[in-house]
C-alpha cells in the first residue's frame, strides 16, 4: 500500500515537474516613474500580462488568448501615447530614443500576436519566453531614465 501511494506521489510530481509554470511579474518600485497615471497603467499592464500567463499556463483556448492579446496591445498603445505626451510636456531629453523603443515594442507585440494567430503552439511558446522580459527591460531601462526626469 505504501508503494502505491509513493508511486502516485511520484507521478504527480513528474506531471508538475514537466509542466512549465510561468513566473508572474511582480510590481517593483523600480518600475515607478513617479507619475500616478503612468504608474497605474504600468500596474494594470502587469496585471494583464499575469492574467495572460495564467491562461497560457492553464491551456486556455486560442480565442481567449487572442482576445487577451488584443486587449494588451490596445492598453500598451494607449499607455505609450500618454507617456509620450508627458515626455513632450517635460521636454524629456531622450524623447526620440524612448519613442523609438515604444515603436519597436509595438512591432514586437504585433509579431507575437501574428505568430500566435498563425501557429498557436509555437506562438504560445514565444509568448511564454518573451513577454515578461520584454516589459521588465523597458520598465527598468527606458522608464527608469524617465523617472529621473519626472521625479
Amino acid at each position: 500500500m505504501l508503494w502505491s501511494g509513493l508511486a502516485t506521489i511520484r507521478i504527480i510530481y513528474l506531471q508538475l515537474k514537466g509542466r512549465r509554470r510561468m513566473a508572474q511579474i511582480e510590481w517593483k518600485q523600480e518600475f515607478s516613474v513617479g507619475n500616478t497615471a503612468i504608474d497605474d497603467e504600468h500596474e494594470h499592464l502587469i496585471e494583464q500580462i499575469n492574467q495572460l500567463y495564467y491562461e497560457l499556463d492553464h491551456s486556455a483556448d486560442s480565442a481567449t488568448i487572442e482576445a487577451m492579446l488584443a486587449d494588451i496591445q490596445a492598453a500598451i498603445s494607449t499607455h505609450f501615447a500618454l507617456e509620450e505626451l508627458l515626455m513632450q510636456e517635460a521636454e524629456f531629453a531622450e524623447f526620440e530614443e524612448h519613442r523609438e523603443d515604444h515603436q519597436h515594442l509595438l512591432d514586437q507585440i504585433h509579431d507575437m500576436i501574428f505568430s500566435f494567430n498563425e501557429d498557436p503552439d509555437s506562438g504560445r511558446e514565444l509568448l511564454i519566453n518573451k513577454v515578461s522580459d520584454w516589459f521588465s527591460h523597458h520598465f527598468t531601462s527606458f522608464d527608469a531614465r524617465l523617472h529621473e526626469q519626472l521625479d
